[in-house]
C-alpha cells in the first residue's frame, strides 16, 4: 500500500502554507519525508535548496518540526530541554532567545519545572519551543493546537504570525479548518496519498462561492428550507417564484461556503 503517490508541490519562501486532509491521507508521512525521517521510493525533497537525503544535516538545520505526539525526556527541566535541543544543531544555547520563546509560549513560569511534571498542554508548548530554538527558516506545525486551551491557541497564533511576518515559512496541518482558513494563503488537500486540490485559499473558496439561503416558510409548520444557489441573481429569481406561489417568508439567512465545506466536497468525507 502506498502512503503517497505523485505528490508534487513547491512552497515559496515566507509562505504560510496549509496541508489538509482526513486521517490517513498521508499528511504526517509527507512531513516525515520532508524532515528526512522517512525516505521516499522515488522523487526528491529539498528544504531551502538542501536535499533531504544527500545534504541531510543542512536540510534538517533549515527545518523546525512540531510533531503530533507528545515526545519528551522526563529527566530535564524546560530550560535544560531547550538548551539540549539547541545543542543538537550545534548551536550554543542562546538564553535570550530561549527566554523570548518561553515568554511567547507562556512557559516562563515553568522554566525550571521538570518535564514530567507538566500538563499535556504545557508539554505541547515545549514541543513548539523546541522546534523554534535553532531559529529555522522553515517551521512545520503538525496539529500544533491539538489539546491546547483557547488562551494558549490565541497566543500561539500571534507568535506564529509574527514569525511568518519576519520571513519564516510556515507549513501547517490541522483539523481545525477555521485556523487554516484564517492563516494560510495557500492550501494543498490530500486524499488517499494524492493531492486533490492545490490553490490559494481565496481561489478554493471562490470555487464553491454559491450561497445557501435558509428560509422559514409560513404555513408549513415553521419548517426550514435550505436552498443552494450560485449567486444573488438566482436568489432574486427564487424569491419571485415563491412570491408568485403565495409563500410568505418570515426570515432568511445567507451563508457563504467556508473551508470546511470545500474540504468535505473535495475529500468526499
Amino acid at each position: 500500500m502506498r502512503a503517497l503517490s505523485d505528490v508534487s508541490l513547491a512552497i515559496a519562501r515566507g509562505e504560510f502554507f496549509g496541508l489538509l486532509g482526513p486521517n490517513g491521507a498521508g499528511k504526517t508521512t509527507l512531513i516525515n519525508v520532508i524532515a528526512g525521517l522517512a525516505r521516499a521510493d522515488a522523487g526528491s525533497v529539498r528544504v531551502m535548496g538542501a536535499h533531504t537525503v544527500d545534504d541531510y544535516r543542512r536540510a534538517r538545520r533549515m527545518l523546525g518540526v512540531v510533531p503530533q505526539e507528545l515526545v519528551f525526556d522526563p529527566f530535564f527541566t524546560v530550560r535544560e530541554t531547550l538548551r539540549i535541543q539547541a545543542g543538537y544543531f550545534g548551536i550554543r544555547a542562546e538564553d535570550a532567545w530561549i527566554d523570548e520563546v518561553m515568554e511567547h509560549l507562556d512557559l516562563t513560569a515553568k522554566a525550571d519545572a521538570n518535564m514530567r511534571a507538566l500538563s499535556g498542554g504545557m508539554k505541547r508548548r515545549v514541543l513548539i519551543a523546541q522546534a523554534l530554538v535553532h531559529k529555522p527558516p522553515v517551521i512545520v506545525l503538525d496539529e500544533p493546537t491539538a489539546g491546547v486551551d483557547v488562551e494558549l491557541r490565541q497566543g500561539l497564533w500571534q507568535f506564529v504570525r509574527r514569525l511568518n511576518a519576519a520571513g519564516h515559512t510556515i507549513v501547517l496541518t490541522t483539523h481545525y479548518l477555521e485556523e487554516a482558513e484564517v492563516h494560510c494563503t495557500r492550501i494543498a488537500m490530500l486524499k488517499a496519498g494524492r493531492i486533490v486540490a492545490l490553490d490559494s485559499t481565496r481561489n478554493l473558496l471562490a470555487r464553491f462561492a454559491g450561497s445557501r439561503a435558509s428560509a422559514r416558510v409560513m404555513g408549513r409548520d415553521g419548517k426550514q428550507h435550505v436552498l443552494e444557489i450560485e449567486g444573488y441573481g438566482e436568489l432574486e429569481r427564487e424569491l419571485a417564484r415563491l412570491r408568485a406561489q403565495g409563500v410568505e417568508i418570515a426570515d432568511i439567512e445567507l451563508d457563504r461556503p467556508d473551508l470546511e465545506e470545500v474540504f468535505l466536497r473535495l475529500t468526499g468525507s
